[in-house]
């Protein structure tokens, strides 16, 4: 249940034949839906960021260049494609349905039973955009199939000095944080690995990632269900929503704590403190390191 990086994989003729010319050819003029940002960090909480529709092969070209001659906002604007299903409510993300041509290149280590399988989520980025701290619910492999990432994961066990939003982290700047604001950051341990062409990342479900692309690259991501399918949202398309059983947890808890708001403050605070130590003793586990 800890991340590793595997290398020497066979992953297929992925990693020769995807250059920029191949890319842009494979698959042709379809339409993609991608994110656009006018800076290198994105941040999903502020969408600091817009989606823009492009020709496939207009938009490799454009997420490879540095400069661009023809852009939305600025000539050093950044690019990120994360593919969806077709309908992108209610279908889940399948390169083999998305870009089929690609899919045939693409060898994915069989590492988990075919039922198991959830989505393969097709990703190109520009060079030097750093996506959102989060984490997903289901295993993954990220495997990097061209051009090199730098990922930073930290430990389900450091949530709480995450400040979390969600599945996502309010610290966008993991290298400068902002620790007037954030101060319980210094705590979190932080785990760092440099991803090169051919490399693949296991990243157990739970913990947290965050991903700077170094140079433009294409990756895959494969989600499976390490827990019994039953456990999942049914309607998740994402991989991020939180298991059926954590998220009636949360909202018996936000009820609890709406209960609590009936008592004054001291007997609020005594009470709240005791839930918590309730939470530690039943539900911690103690064997981290």
């Amino acid at each position: 249940r800890k991340p590793v990086v595997l290398k020497g994989m066979q992953l297929g003729t992925c990693t020769t034949k995807w250059t920029v010319n191949y890319l842009s050819q494979a698959e042709g003029s379809k339409e993609v839906k991608i994110h656009v940002s006018v800076v290198p960090q994105m941040d999903f909480l502020s969408k600091n960021f817009v989606y823009r529709t492009l020709p496939f092969d207009v938009f490799v070209r454009r997420a490879a260049e540095v400069k661009h001659k023809e852009y939305f906002f600025s000539e050093d604007e950044k690019y990120y494609l994360r593919s969806v299903g077709e309908d992108a409510r209610k279908d889940i993300a399948d390169i083999r349905k998305e870009f089929p041509v690609l899919a045939e290149d693409v060898q994915i280590p069989e590492y988990f039973e075919k039922e198991q399988f959830f989505s393969s989520v097709f990703r190109i980025s520009s060079a030097g955009l750093q996506l959102w701290t989060h984490y997903d619910v289901m295993d993954n492999f990220l495997i990097q199939i061209t051009g090199k990432k730098r990922v930073v994961l930290y430990s389900p066990q450091d949530a709480p000095y995450l400040y979390l939003s969600g599945t996502k982290s309010e610290v966008l700047d993991v290298d400068n944080p902002d620790l007037g604001k954030y101060p319980l950051f210094v705590r979190a341990r932080r785990y760092q690995c440099l991803l090169e062409a051919g490399d693949v990342l296991f990243i157990p479900a739970l913990w947290f990632h965050n991903v700077v692309s170094e140079e433009f690259g294409v990756a895959v991501n494969v989600f499976w269900k390490h827990l019994p399918a039953e456990s999942y949202d049914k309607n998740d398309t994402y991989g991020n929503k939180d298991p059926t059983a954590a998220s009636r947890a949360l909202q018996i808890l936000d009820r609890a704590l709406k209960t609590l708001e009936e008592l004054p403050e001291e007997y609020r605070d005594f009470y709240a403190r005791r839930m918590v130590l309730r939470i530690q003793e039943k539900a911690y586990r103690n064997d981290y390191v």
